[in-house]
């Protein structure tokens, strides 16, 4: 028989036809019928052809119930510390004694107890290591919360400077409008100012030639009055209503009456004439 078992356990193969639904009520029976009085289990783990749980007795034990199919056979074990204290093939107990002709399947439970045993470790390694980077994912999202609160209050405030410089921006539009046409009317008063200023230029032009004419008459009058020896000689000469001064000697009442009635339009107030060539009171 032993043979036969050993033949089998080379052509292995695992049945996956019972669910994992059925495994657990065999197993919830099974555990019911055991005499080890355990705590409520800190462990459970099943798949389609294997469901086992773990507890720990009064005794601080580790006690492992395994329910598993193999090669169209079923298999409970019971391990206290992972040393196997009772085996049922097929719901028949197998005596200890016995136990050594199942030795390549359980060694195969084992083996697969163990690669389980180690993708689960695997596996809660990731699943911390998963654990870790979606609690910093937490810890970013949560930041990015906050900044996201900070730039939407940022943003508010920007919107309460905007409106205010859109107003600011209104009411420089409104002094800008006023300014262009207080500019305007400047520019037509410059312009009229400027055509007054082209008559005044013309109108000064036009006294200077006149006083010019004028100095060249009494100049050459008061040569021949003798009163200075030539045209070149008049240094400065004063003219008012009360008398004639020429190069600082006033004249005769005689000569003032003279130059008066001649030069009347001089004499109706201060008029005095320099060599710089300035006329100034006329």
């Amino acid at each position: 028989m032993t043979k036969i078992l050993n033949s089998n356990s080379r052509k292995m193969k695992t049945n996956y036809v019972k669910s994992s639904a059925l495994l657990l009520i065999v197993l919830a029976s099974f555990t019911a019928g055991a005499q080890t009085k355990t705590k409520p289990k800190t462990a459970y783990n099943h798949n389609a052809r294997r469901a086992y749980n773990i507890s720990m007795n009064d005794d601080g034990k580790h006690i492992q119930k395994v329910l598993t199919e193999l090669d169209g056979k079923s298999y409970k074990m019971v391990l206290v510390d992972e040393k196997m204290t009772e085996l049922f093939v097929d719901g028949e107990k197998i005596p200890a004694a016995d136990w050594s002709k199942y030795s390549d399947a359980l060694a195969q439970i084992r083996q697969e107890m163990k690669e389980q045993a180690k993708r689960d470790a695997e596996q809660a390694a990731r699943n911390r290591e998963q654990a870790v980077r979606n609690e910093e994912q937490a810890k970013r999202n949560a930041e990015q919360v906050v900044r996201n609160k900070q730039q939407e209050k940022l943003n508010a405030e920007q919107g309460v400077r905007n409106q205010d410089q859109e107003k600011r921006n209104a009411e420089q539009a409104v002094r800008n409008s006023e300014q262009a046409k207080v500019n305007a009317e400047q520019e037509v008063r410059n312009k009229e100012q400027a055509v007054r200023n082209q008559l005044q230029a013309k109108k000064n032009e036009e006294q200077a030639r006149a006083n010019e004419k004028m100095m060249k008459e009494i100049t050459e009058d008061l040569v021949s009055d003798k009163i200075i020896p030539d045209v070149n000689s008049l240094r400065e000469m004063k003219l008012n209503e009360f008398g004639m001064s020429i190069n600082g000697v006033k004249q005769s009442d005689e000569v003032f009456k003279k130059y008066k009635e001649k030069y009347s339009k001089f004499f109706d107030g201060d008029f005095s004439y320099s060599r710089d060539g300035v006329v100034r009171g006329q």
